[in-house]
């Protein structure tokens, strides 16, 4: 599990002791688990071809969220679609991308 900050620490007590009220009303509620439902629905199958780098930094970011790396990648594809899915703000360089040879007709 991720280590917390002091403020986290201070949410999670204050939740334990049952002093967090939701502010959410029951019709905002029902609205949000309907989303929630049609959102987890997985109706179809889909195969896809990923390199081998590209596949164990998705198994290895999925497994420091705590969740199943093929749920990590809907939940990406979801958020792309859904135009929820934005830039990160300069936190590392991208990873090079390894350029390919084009054969010459010689």
């Amino acid at each position: 599990m991720p280590k917390i900050d002091a403020f986290e620490h201070e949410i999670l007590a204050a939740f334990e002791q049952g002093r967090l009220k939701s502010v959410a009303s029951k019709a905002e509620l029902e609205k949000l688990k309907a989303a929630a439902r049609a959102t987890a629905i997985k109706d179809r199958r889909v195969n896809i071809r990923l390199s081998s780098g590209d596949l164990s930094d998705i198994q290895a970011r999925a497994l420091e969220e705590g969740m199943p790396y093929q749920t990590l990648i809907a939940s990406v594809l979801h958020k792309y679609v859904s135009g929820r899915l934005a830039e990160p703000l300069a936190t590392k360089p991208p990873r090079p991308v390894a350029k390919r040879r084009v054969a010459s007709g010689r």
